[in-house]
């Protein structure tokens, strides 16, 4: 993700709320967040912004300016069951705006090929879809549905990190980033800094953009467990000074 950072971003949520999955859902941050405002976060709904990519300002301007990174559907996933009667509008107005880069993620990417629009080919230029890897179990399974789905930018996420994952050779050219974090909130499991070397370590050898994204609540480096406060996850996982980038 941060390779495809620029310096103007937007957010879309075109519907809100999911069902967890597997084990990186288990303290989902959008489950915490609506709980908080005593909403029901596996319910899932079409919001008010859902045509936002389309919407204009009075001038006709569109309200997302072209060139713009816009992160898609991070309050659900994209992918979900209940979402299949929109999302076709969606990818419609995903191809309608090809001066903008949309960027998702799923857990569902085994779900991929019965939700891809007609006209999808080997994937939409402006479109990435990133796919979350939390542990060696959903690497095994989801690794190889993603390697071989039509999509012309591919991110591996593995947040929250939750085990040591080895990705047992799969790497290569098809993969323009691996990004990792550990796990936010006060409930947060271990992430070993251990595990996260080595994933920059297979990142490396293959060539492939790393990004420390954030050491999480829970760190734990050299033998010491870290409590780390949310507003500092970030800055100290850029402290490390691990991040990096192909030649």
């Amino acid at each position: 993700m941060e390779n495809h950072i620029s310096k103007n971003s937007s957010m879309w949520n075109p519907w809100h709320g999911c069902h967890k999955l597997s084990e990186g859902c288990r303290h989902c941050y959008v489950y915490r967040g609506d709980s908080q405002r005593g909403r029901d976060s596996s319910i899932i709904t079409k919001t008010g912004k859902f045509d936002f990519p389309i919407q204009r300002k009075r001038n006709n301007t569109y309200k997302i300016p072209p060139g713009n990174l816009v992160y898609t559907c991070f309050t659900s996933d994209f992918l979900i069951e209940e979402a299949d009667e929109w999302r076709e509008e969606a990818w419609q107005m995903m191809r309608k705006r090809q001066d903008l880069h949309f960027l998702f993620i799923t857990k569902r990417i085994d779900r991929l090929k019965e939700c891809l629009p007609s006209d999808w080919g080997e994937g939409y230029e402006n479109v990435t879809i990133c796919c979350t890897m939390e542990n060696q179990d959903r690497v095994d399974y989801r690794l190889p549905i993603y390697k071989a789905a039509p999509i012309k930018h591919k991110i591996i996420i593995c947040e929250p990190l939750l085990t040591e994952i080895d990705f047992r050779g799969e790497l290569g050219p098809w993969v323009e980033q691996i990004v990792v974090g550990g796990e936010s909130g006060k409930e947060a499991r271990i992430c070993n800094y251990e595990w996260v070397l080595d994933i920059r370590r297979q990142s490396v050898e293959n060539k492939i953009n790393f990004w420390f994204k954030q050491t999480g609540y829970r760190l734990l480096k050299e033998g010491h467990e870290y409590f780390i406060a949310r507003r500092f996850q970030h800055s100290q996982a850029r402290k490390a000074g691990i991040n990096y980038t192909k030649d």
